[in-house]
């Protein structure tokens, strides 16, 4: 189907541009989202009609995602999740709980405008980006920890999750046969009094 691009699409077009796309992209996303319109004659007089009001609408926007951009750019994001002693997420962060986050934190995005390939699975620090316009995107950090205290330490660049590697060592043979000492003669006593 060929549509009249009312607005830049990433790897479509510019504005005014007559694009041949799927006839399902058209009816379910450009289309009803008012991004497009069917390429017919009676669409191109209307479109060059409202060209101008297009494009002013359209500089508006972006002044406005310009503004957003200059206010969330560089600001890092906390969330705390459960995860494994390898770092690895009990569960994953998705675009929708970054949503959440970035909502909580006084901005408001869409679901849509997060670009994120694939939810995060592990612990640390994560560049996102924001599609706030076609022409204009802001990156956060968002950093993922299993505490507070962690979260702090990721932040000034500490590496975590062989940090706590080396903390945790195993116990010596000394300390282990100690320990069965002990617990024979708890058994020991147990059962003799009993």
């Amino acid at each position: 189907m060929d549509v009249i691009l009312l607005e830049r699409i990433p790897r479509l077009g510019q504005m005014g541009d007559v694009v041949r796309v799927r006839n399902g992209h058209a009816r379910n996303f450009l289309l009803p989202r008012g991004k497009a319109l069917r390429a017919n004659e009676e669409n191109r007089k209307r479109f060059e009609t409202e060209r101008v009001h297009l494009e002013a609408r359209n500089l508006e926007r972006r002044g406005e995602a310009e503004a957003m951009a200059g206010r969330i750019s560089g600001r890092s994001f906390t969330v705390i999740r459960q995860a494994g002693e390898t770092g690895q997420l009990y569960g994953s962060v998705s675009a929708r709980d970054l949503v959440e986050i970035i909502h909580a934190g006084g901005f408001t995005v869409a679901r849509s405008q997060i670009a994120l390939n694939q939810p995060v699975k592990t612990i640390g620090m994560h560049e996102v980006t924001i599609l706030l316009h076609a022409d204009v995107d802001a990156t956060i950090t968002v950093n993922i920890a299993r505490s507070e205290d962690e979260a702090d330490r990721q932040a000034k660049g500490e590496d975590t999750v062989s940090a706590e590697e080396t903390e945790t060592e195993p116990p010596t043979e000394g300390e282990t046969a100690a320990e069965a000492g002990a617990e024979a003669d708890e058994d020991a006593s147990t059962t003799s009094g009993g």
